[in-house]
């Protein structure tokens, strides 16, 4: 079986490395070590650890199951909650350690860099639109209240998880999980 191009290794190493420890805490030597790679070949892939951080932020993104969003053959409302579901038996799993890699970046990056602060905004926007198309299709099933604004519900559904994330991980448990999946699940979309 052929190896893998030096280039994956680096990116799957550095949305490790990211998500673990935060840009500012992953250098690019702790990137290639964790690849196998020599440091030089980063710079043969990547002309920064910036741009490296997007190429992440897209990887990451693609990773936490938004088209399940848009699987017509699923109940829309069944579909956020199991899209929820799934991001938080990853943070279970990971200790309630990592968050969301898309908010991390967001807090620590997004007022330092131009680039890292788009493609945050970018991965926000896109989940809080496949959250919005779902709403649309719930109204017109008659499951989710006609009055209901879907883009602004949608939007504050991911507003409310990257603040949950935040509590669970200050309390390392999943009471803000519970809260979230109540009040989202049993009140606003009811």
């Amino acid at each position: 079986m052929a190896r893998r191009s030096m280039r994956e290794e680096i990116v799957d190493a550095a949305q490790e490395q990211f998500h673990r420890y935060g840009f500012n805490a992953a250098g690019v030597k702790d990137i290639t070590d964790r690849a196998g790679v020599p440091k030089g070949s980063f710079y043969n892939h990547f002309d920064s650890k910036e741009s490296l951080a997007v190429v992440a932020l897209e990887r990451y993104g693609s990773q936490q199951r938004l088209d399940d969003l848009t699987d017509q053959k699923v109940e829309p409302v069944a579909r956020i909650r199991a899209n929820f579901e799934f991001l938080r038996d990853a943070q279970i799993g990971h200790g309630f350690s990592r968050g969301c890699l898309v908010g991390n970046f967001g807090n620590e990056m997004a007022d330092h860099s131009e680039a890292i602060r788009t493609a945050v905004h970018q991965g926000l926007t896109l989940w809080a639109e496949r959250i919005a198309g779902a709403l649309r299709e719930a109204q017109q099933a008659g499951s989710v209240r006609a009055e209901l604004d879907p883009d602004k519900t949608g939007r504050f559904i991911v507003n409310a998880w990257e603040g949950t994330l935040i509590a669970a991980r200050a309390d390392k448990s999943g009471e803000a999980f519970e809260s979230f999946f109540d009040l989202v699940f049993g009140s606003l979309l009811h």
